[in-house]
């Protein structure tokens, strides 16, 4: 829209509108196919032959779109900014949170959950090209996106809540007998309880619960991101008992799992420090390291 020689090239990522985020509005398509069309039409709108290109990049959004010419002559570019200006309008949805407060919006389709501005004319200021403000009120991403994943957490804070669940769990229930598979004999090892979400959190502290709220998915985020330690399926919590766990492919050449089975002792074994029975595993089946001595 910047000028009539400007070409372009897009790689769509992340589902995004001219307001904010993108809504879905077909279910024949996946998220990512309908989002690409979406992307296309806009190209289309603005007047451009748009070219649809498949990238050889290691990403699984690898679909990109060039637009290197007009479908229009110069001369026709004050009707066509005027055809974009009526375009971003109509993408405008209901939410409060996106919607532009100084300009008026009347409900027309409740079903689409779309809506029109007040007059069938956009807004005079709206209908000029480069130079001016083509959408009031809209608000850029921060320059610095805040990661809220529990990744950023204190390692000292993510450790004690880790703690504190496995010991929840496993006092939970009397001890459950679990024969040791690796050994053949009948060595018991406490699994623990299997506990919803909501159970765990009323054991902890509000202080705890009030900084893991802030947080993108909280309590079950954390656990997640600890999966060594936990299994967190259906809603529920449970020790995870790597006894279980699928053995690596035997189809690999030898080569490649020896090298595979030396990079996983780069972390200490949770269960080798923490858990009452230690771990379920033999040093050496156990992906972790049992001591500072195995680290690599």
């Amino acid at each position: 829209r910047s000028s009539y020689s400007c070409c372009y090239f897009v790689l769509p990522c992340c589902f995004f509108d001219f307001h904010g985020k993108y809504s879905r509005r077909q279910c024949k398509k996946t998220q990512y196919r309908e989002y690409l069309d979406f992307v296309a039409q806009v190209g289309f709108v603005c007047g451009f032959h748009v070219e649809e290109d498949c990238l050889r990049i290691p990403s699984t959004k690898r679909v990109s779109f060039i637009g290197k010419s007009r479908t229009y002559p110069a001369a026709e570019r004050a009707l066509i900014d005027k055809q974009i200006t009526q375009f971003i309008n109509s993408r405008r949805t209901c939410a409060v949170a996106t919607c532009d407060r100084r300009v008026g919006f009347n409900h027309k389709d409740h079903s689409g959950g779309l809506c029109k501005e007040a007059g069938s004319e956009p807004p005079e200021d709206e209908t000029e090209t480069a130079g001016t403000v083509w959408m009031p009120g809209f608000q850029p991403r921060e320059k610095v996106e805040q990661i809220r994943n529990c990744a950023s957490l204190p390692r000292d804070f993510v450790d004690e809540v880790v703690l504190n669940v496995a010991n929840l769990l496993l006092n939970a229930a009397p001890q459950k007998s679990c024969s040791d598979k690796q050994g053949g004999n009948m060595n018991t090892w406490n699994q623990g309880e299997s506990l919803s979400l909501r159970e765990v959190a009323e054991h902890l502290n509000k202080e705890t619960l009030k900084k893991l709220k802030s947080e993108y998915g909280g309590l079950q985020t954390l656990l997640k991101n600890n999966h060594q330690v936990f299994e967190v399926l259906n809603g529920k919590v449970h020790i995870r008992d790597w006894r279980k766990e699928k053995p690596p492919s035997k189809t690999k050449p030898e080569v490649k799992r020896r090298l595979s089975a030396e990079a996983f002792k780069t972390r200490l074994c949770w269960f080798f420090i923490h858990h009452p029975d230690g771990c379920s595993l033999p040093s050496e089946a156990c992906p972790y390291a049992h001591g500072t001595e195995e680290l690599r």
